[in-house]
């Protein structure tokens, strides 16, 4: 099980990856084509070098970059390096920060899940709506719908990272996945 789950976190940290690197590719060529523009016979010369065909790069890019947040807060961001409030959390008992975890666990995973539904209900607004340029791109499929679909397994899978945390504090208590415990994982 624990390879399965090191292959799987290894394929989403290679999407992220992937994103990354497509992203940073499109935006130097958005810099390319945005300095030759400033020379109108290369336009004209090489017609694929023409400015006004590159639009879709802006687009683009915020489309992988809204992808890339939302993907790797829900795959590639682990549970200690998210940014924590702790200070009540580190001077109580061990017992307390039990109940803390359960109880935080169980309320961010009950608000996602809770707000999942409203969230696909006002996803009609956007199943018609176009992307300005990268439906030009890749074809009248692309919806902004498909863009921000990410939002939804965003929800989900970090519901079901919060709530597995809950349950593996109920069980083995809070601190397991802390540095320094005996249970802790190992990089």
């Amino acid at each position: 099980m624990k390879t399965l789950v090191k292959w799987f976190r290894r394929g989403t940290e290679f999407v992220a990856a992937m994103m990354m690197a497509a992203m940073f590719l499109t935006f130097i060529l958005q810099i390319g084509i945005r300095y030759s523009a400033k020379l109108e016979w290369l336009g004209e010369t090489f017609p694929v070098l023409e400015p006004s065909q590159y639009g879709w790069t802006l687009e683009f890019c915020l489309a992988l970059w809204v992808w890339i947040v939302f993907w790797g807060a829900a795959f590639v961001v682990r549970e200690r390096d998210h940014v924590t409030f702790d200070i009540i959390y580190g001077h109580v008992s061990p017992k307390a920060r039990r109940w803390f975890a359960i109880i935080g666990g169980v309320a961010v995973c009950a608000g996602l899940l809770w707000s999942v539904e409203p969230t696909l209900s006002k996803f009609y607004i956007l199943r018609l709506k176009k992307t300005a340029t990268l439906s030009h791109l890749l074809g009248d499929w692309v919806r902004m719908r498909d863009i921000y679909s990410v939002y939804i397994l965003f929800l989900v899978v970090v519901a079901a990272r919060y709530g597995w945390r809950a349950i593996s504090a109920f069980r083995h208590g809070a601190d397991i996945d802390q540095p320094g415990h005996d249970g802790a994982a190992k990089q």
